[in-house]
């Protein structure tokens, strides 16, 4: 594993260091969204509760990713905290399945996931206003177990319950050479068949983006980090990456609400 980009095992490897994030209830408001949408004419929408009468709730960005050694896991945690910091938006950090055997992960070395973080089912997808997607690379495109779990969203696809969705990449590979670019370029027929709108953070990191003093992940398509043998944790300056596109998708996210009615249908024909 690894070649072409992915992560390469390490004996001496040890899981990355993480807190912990309690993923909240899906709150669904009285409208019919379109491909999941939750619109609204603000940063949030109202939630009916016969017993709490009106209350508003926060935008919601799903992020769903699949680490294998903790790199992903760790960029997702920051991207969390930028969307957090955006008034009005929430994020929830979701996993994907894992494809492969207790026993092949165990000879991988892979260390074990916690439980703070829950796996995500495809029908939940359609609770989110907005979706950040993070993955590793396989030969320069996602793993296998994301791609797994793409291949499932088939009865989403079928009524484009996804359609018009704000959704973005984050990545890992082993090498400078690895996919950086290439992973994100190849996940977005992802998106595209299933019409959501691909957000990109372009050069909006600012001068973060052009320096050249050190090694950094990440490109114009998204987040991203170099692991290395596995051993590698992340840069700071990978984390500020992956924490200003939780916060730049944020606001995409806002500014999508406002242009939503109140009650449309979950089709667009």
């Amino acid at each position: 594993m690894g070649k072409g980009g992915g992560c390469v095992p390490s004996k001496k490897r040890a899981p990355l260091g993480a807190s912990d994030q309690d993923a909240p209830n899906p709150v669904r408001d009285g409208s019919i969204p379109i491909g999941g949408q939750n619109p609204s004419t603000d940063a949030t929408a109202p939630f009916q509760d016969g017993a709490l009468g009106t209350v508003e709730r926060k935008l919601r960005i799903f992020i769903v990713f699949y680490s294998m050694y903790g790199h992903i896991e760790v960029l997702a945690r920051r991207m969390k905290e930028g969307v957090d910091g955006i008034d009005g938006v929430e994020g929830v950090l979701y996993r994907v399945p894992e494809t492969m055997s207790p026993e092949v992960l165990k000879q991988m070395r892979v260390p074990p996931k916690g439980d703070e973080i829950p796996v995500i089912s495809v029908e939940e997808l359609v609770e989110a206003d907005g979706l950040l997607f993070g993955f590793p690379t396989r030969y320069g495109s996602m793993a296998a177990q994301m791609k797994a779990f793409f291949d499932s969203t088939g009865g989403l696809w079928n009524e484009q319950k996804l359609a018009g969705v704000p959704a973005g990449f984050f990545v890992s590979t082993g090498t400078q050479g690895g996919g950086q670019e290439t992973t994100a370029w190849t996940a977005i027929t992802q998106l595209a068949h299933h019409g959501m709108v691909y957000v990109p953070i372009g050069y909006t990191f600012g001068a973060g983006m052009f320096k050249m003093d050190s090694i950094r992940g990440g490109s114009p398509y998204g987040a991203g980090v170099f692991s290395g043998d596995g051993t590698r944790e992340p840069s700071e300056t990978e984390l500020a990456l992956a924490e200003h596109q939780g916060k730049y998708m944020a606001t995409i996210v806002k500014r999508f609400s406002h242009r939503f009615s109140a009650k449309r249908d979950h089709r667009i024909s």
